[in-house]
C-alpha cells in the first residue's frame, strides 16, 4: 500500500507526474533514469497505480482500496505490464513484440489504461529498440510505455526524443538524515 508521499527526495518528479494526471496530459512514453537502487521500480509502480486507480484522491494519490489498487499492490493488476525477458544480459526483439507490441492490440481489461514497464531498458537490444520505436511514435490512445534505466544513453537518440525523460539524482545526506530521524526517531550521531 504505497502512494506518492511514500517516496521520499524526489519531489519536483513527483509534482510533475501528480501534475500530468491532474491535467490530464499524461505522455505515452518516459524514461527513468537513475542509479541502481534509486528507486526506479517504486517510482513507476506507483504511477502505474495511481493512473490506474478507481477513486484517485484529490492530492492526486491512488486511494489504496480500489480493487486496482489491491490488484497493483498485489502484482495482479492486467492493465499493468511488467516486461520479463530470458536472457540475463539483453532484452531481445522477441520480447518486445510478444509482451508489448502483440499485447498492445488487446484494449485494456478492466482500466483506463494499459502501462508497459521495461526494466533494465538499457539492456534492450538495437534491434528491440526498433521494433519498440513504431509503438512510441505511434501508440494507441491508452498506452503507456516506462523504460526504468539506469543510463538513459544507451538508448536509441530517436526512442529517447520521444519520451519525457525523469533523472533521479542521489538524494542530498541532510534529506535523507532528517527522514531518518523523523521515521525511526533516530538522534542525529544514530
Amino acid at each position: 500500500m504505497s502512494s506518492f508521499s511514500d517516496i521520499y527526495g524526489y519531489e519536483t518528479i513527483k509534482e510533475h507526474m501528480q501534475s500530468a494526471i491532474r491535467l490530464g496530459k499524461v505522455s505515452h512514453a518516459y524514461i527513468i533514469n537513475g542509479g541502481l537502487g534509486a528507486g526506479k521500480k517504486m517510482l513507476a509502480g506507483i504511477f502505474a497505480k495511481t493512473l490506474q486507480c478507481e477513486n484517485m484522491e484529490e492530492s492526486v494519490n491512488p486511494c489504496n482500496k480500489c480493487h486496482s489498487c489491491i490488484q497493483s499492490d498485489t502484482g495482479n493488476q492486467p492493465d499493468i505490464i511488467w516486461v520479463k525477458h530470458e536472457k540475463p544480459a539483453s532484452i531481445g526483439v522477441d520480447d518486445v513484440r510478444e509482451q508489448i507490441i502483440a499485447d498492445m492490440q488487446i484494449k485494456p481489461y478492466s482500466s483506463r489504461y494499459k502501462i508497459y514497464i521495461i526494466d533494465e531498458a538499457e539492456k534492450l537490444t538495437v534491434a528491440a529498440q526498433n521494433a519498440l520505436l513504431k509503438t512510441i511514435e505511434e501508440p494507441p490512445v491508452y498506452a503507456i510505455i516506462i523504460l526504468l534505466t539506469e543510463n538513459c544513453d544507451s538508448l536509441l537518440p530517436t526512442i529517447r526524443s520521444r519520451c519525457v525523460t525523469l533523472t533521479m539524482n542521489p538524494v542530498e545526506k541532510d534529506k535523507i538524515c532528517t527522514y531518518l530521524e523523523n521515521k525511526f526517531q533516530l538522534e542525529p550521531e544514530q
